[in-house]
Parts: structure tokens; C-alpha cells; sequence
């Protein structure tokens, strides 16, 4: 059986890119590939210590080299792509030169504003080939003469839905209490602020679902305390499912993603999405989901109608979307194709 190494600062967590390479993971395992996980901190197979996003100290190569071993395949989770841990890339780029790999890029320098001055950035090598999630990034590639092949994020499109009842019993919330829904990460892109507007508008209860990094908890416990709506913060121990099923908007107000999950996952869950129109959101919306948009007066007055008097047509509409355009059956053959190509005589089992 061919093995795969998935390598990145921290793996196994909630954060976009540790569920999208789940899902690549998952795919991966049925396509008869063992997988091994490799990262600075997570519920990984094994912990090099050094890739941490914040740590101190590069990695030992030697311990880098022996927790790759003689893998199949290496795919590189956007610890190549982000210069969060320069040191940390050195070592995977110095490790992983001349190896089949897939660099996973999630975002790239020139999107982050604090990472705008950094060049030289993306390492590339004749055996790699790289992969984003969108099709702005592999243009962006493409004008620096990398190329990369894209491939969309993928979603189980036929989940179980959640327990509303006995989810909003937990959070204390009544059968007539709206609760927006924040599923991200508590950093400055995600724009907490816009979203917190969004539930004292509905008269909602407001649920940040993340946790605040990268420097953003005293602003966050500042947004927080101003708010004129009751806030719940944290995951509670409750599942992405439940926590879905519990709300009744889901907002997205982010300036900046690679992609957006919950762009997809509301519309899996079937919850109406309040959305900011950020540059790669216009991929997505081309596929013809119906959103609400934050930045515009008109829409909200939409959605509070539309919260009045649901109409399951939208909700309908975007799950069949959903399912038709970032099915799990489509990453499985995205992936055999890209793998087939890399490691042909492995793909094959």
C-alpha cells in the first residue's frame, strides 16, 4: 500500500486548512493510500517539534527526514506558502527537494498585507507540483512562471444534518431566539465587528465559533464587550453539524479568504449566508449560489424578510449546487488524476 505524508505547522484542529486536508486525507484512504501526519502540534502521527507556526527554533532536518521516511508521496499543507515560520519551510523545502510532493497553498505572501514585501516565495522544484484552491492564486502563480493546477475544496455533501432542538438547549437559546453564526477563526480578515452588526441587527444572539490568533484577543474581548447582543464564544464541545443546525444565519463578513468553507457548508446545512464579496468569492458565486450580501442595504432588508417568511427554495437551490459542484466524488478524481500523474505505479495501489 503506497503512503502519503501530510506535513504543516499544526494539523487534526478546526482551522480551514487542517479540515481541508482532512478531506483530502479522507479521499486519499479511499483511494487505497495510508496516510501519515506530520506537524508542529495536533493529534498527529508524529510531532516535529520546530514546524510550530510561533516556534523559537527551526526543526532538526534529521528528525524531518526520519518522520517522512521512505513516503510515496509528500503533500505540503501550506507551510510553503505563508512565511508564518521561515525557518520551518527551509527545512521541509531542504527536506522534501527532489521528492514526489503536492504544495497545498492556501494563501500565498502578496494576499496577506503583513506578508506583502516578502519575495521569493513559493520554492518550487521539478517534483513538486503545486495546487491551489482557487483560480486567482494560480494566476498569480502562473505571472511569477509557476505553474499550478487548481483544485476547488471539496465538502461531504450528503452530511447528516444536526440536532437543532438539543443543540440550542445547551446554549440556552428558546425556539424564538435567532442565532447568527460565526464559524471562523477570531483574526482581523474575518471582520468579528461586521458580524456582531449583523446579529444586533436581527436581534440575534451573536457565536463566534474560533478562537482568537494571531495577536487579535484584546481586540476581540474589546468588540465583544461593546456588543449590543448577547455573544456566546467558543465551540462548546458541539459539532460543526450541530452548530450549523442551531443557527439561523450564518455570517461571513471576511475581507480576505483562499476560499471560504462556509460559503459551502451553510448551503450543505441549509442555512441562508450573509457574505462580504471578497476577490475570491466571485469564483464561487459563479456557480449561481444565492447569498445575502453584508455591504448592502437592500439585501439585509432581504434577509430580514426572508428570516420572517423562510423560503426553502434558496436552501434548496444551494444544496444541490453544493453537491453537484464540491462533491467528495469530485476531489476523488481530482486527485487520482493529479497523483496518477505524479506517482503512477503507487496510484494504481
Amino acid at each position: 500500500m503506497p503512503t502519503v505524508a501530510f506535513v504543516s505547522f499544526r494539523l487534526g484542529g478546526t482551522d480551514g486548512v487542517s479540515v481541508v486536508a482532512a478531506t483530502w486525507m479522507r479521499v486519499l484512504v479511499g483511494l487505497g493510500w495510508k496516510v501519515r501526519t506530520v506537524a508542529g502540534s495536533g493529534p498527529v502521527d508524529v510531532v516535529v517539534p520546530g514546524l510550530e507556526m510561533d516556534a523559537h527554533r527551526p526543526p532538526d532536518t534529521g528528525a524531518l527526514a526520519a518522520a517522512l521516511g521512505a513516503v510515496d508521496l509528500i503533500v505540503v499543507e501550506n507551510l510553503c506558502s505563508l512565511p508564518l515560520n521561515p525557518g520551518a519551510t527551509a527545512a521541509v523545502v531542504d527536506v522534501t527537494r527532489g521528492r514526489p510532493a503536492v504544495m497545498h497553498h492556501h494563501d500565498l505572501p502578496w494576499q496577506r498585507e503583513r506578508f506583502a514585501a516578502v519575495e521569493g516565495w513559493p520554492a518550487t522544484d521539478p517534483a513538486w507540483r503545486h495546487v491551489t484552491i482557487n483560480q486567482l492564486t494560480a494566476a498569480q502563480l502562473a505571472e511569477r512562471e509557476i505553474e499550478a493546477r487548481v483544485i476547488g475544496n471539496a465538502f461531504d455533501t450528503e452530511a447528516l444534518p444536526g440536532d437543532r432542538a438539543a443543540t440550542r438547549q445547551r446554549l440556552g437559546l428558546g425556539d424564538q431566539d435567532r442565532l447568527v453564526l460565526h464559524p471562523v477563526r477570531a483574526i482581523e480578515r474575518k471582520d468579528v465587528p461586521a458580524a456582531v452588526a449583523l446579529a444586533e441587527r436581527l436581534d440575534a444572539t451573536y457565536w463566534l465559533l474560533g478562537e482568537p490568533e494571531e495577536d487579535y484577543a484584546p481586540i476581540l474581548d474589546e468588540v465583544l464587550g461593546r456588543a449590543r447582543c448577547p455573544v456566546l464564544a467558543g465551540r462548546r464541545g458541539i459539532g460543526v453539524g450541530d452548530a450549523y443546525a442551531a443557527c439561523d444565519v450564518v455570517a461571513f463578513p471576511s475581507r480576505w479568504e483562499g476560499f471560504g468553507n462556509p460559503t459551502i457548508e451553510s448551503a450543505i446545512h441549509r442555512r441562508p449566508l450573509a457574505v462580504r464579496r471578497y476577490p475570491v468569492l466571485a469564483e464561487i458565486a459563479s456557480f449561481g449560489f444565492e447569498w445575502f450580501d453584508v455591504d448592502d442595504e437592500a439585501t439585509m432588508d432581504g434577509l430580514e424578510a426572508w428570516l420572517e417568511h423562510p423560503d426553502r427554495t434558496l436552501l434548496d437551490h444551494n444544496a444541490e449546487l453544493a453537491r453537484r459542484h464540491f462533491s467528495l466524488d469530485r476531489l476523488r478524481l481530482d486527485l487520482a488524476d493529479l497523483i496518477g500523474d505524479m506517482v503512477p505505479t503507487a496510484s494504481r495501489g
